[in-house]
């Protein structure tokens, strides 16, 4: 096999999901997030209507973020089915997190639906195996509460939250 197809197997068997709780916190270094959000701009998309709107989110935005999220749970959640723990929960994912970046896919009219999310998922998979390369540890979260964000991340009406890509520092 040659060099480069032994490299991308190993990527590729090393990429994975690894959630907020195993995150030190830490902040990721600028010129990593920036390769990794870098990583999305090499997706195919038809058409090259490019339909992957990713915006990251550090410090207080971040925080501040989690706890808008936490809130519309709160909002949103039935008396009978509300989990405190849950509630307190959602910001801290947040806070573990070094950077969180929105998933948006802009739907172009110009190609069917699906084609543009599939390119912005293929966009993330790109920061999934940017993060690998870099021993960034990430998933993606699709919590509920994206449906009620459209003013918050002030998306247009052929705009769509598809969650939320959580990256992370691990020991």
């Amino acid at each position: 096999m040659k060099e480069n197809a032994l490299i991308l197997e190993q990527i590729l068997k090393a990429r994975k999901s690894t959630f907020a709780k195993d995150y030190t916190g830490e902040d990721i270094p600028e010129a990593i997030l920036e390769k990794i959000v870098e990583s999305a701009e090499y997706t195919p998309n038809h058409k090259r209507t490019t339909p992957w709107r990713l915006r990251v989110f550090k410090g207080e935005e971040k925080k501040q973020l989690g706890n808008v999220l936490a809130e519309i749970y709160k909002k949103i959640t039935l008396a009978e089915s509300f989990l405190e723990k849950k509630y307190l929960d959602i910001p801290t994912k947040f806070t573990q997190s070094g950077a969180v970046i929105s998933i948006v896919a802009n739907i172009s009219g110009k190609v069917a639906e699906w084609e543009e999310i599939a390119a912005t998922s293929m966009a993330v998979q790109n920061m999934y195996l940017t993060a690998t390369v870099h021993n960034i540890g990430c998933y993606w979260g699709t919590p509920g509460m994206i449906h009620h964000l459209q003013d918050y991340l002030n998306l247009e009406e052929n705009q769509k939250c598809l969650g939320f890509f959580f990256l992370g520092i691990t020991e």
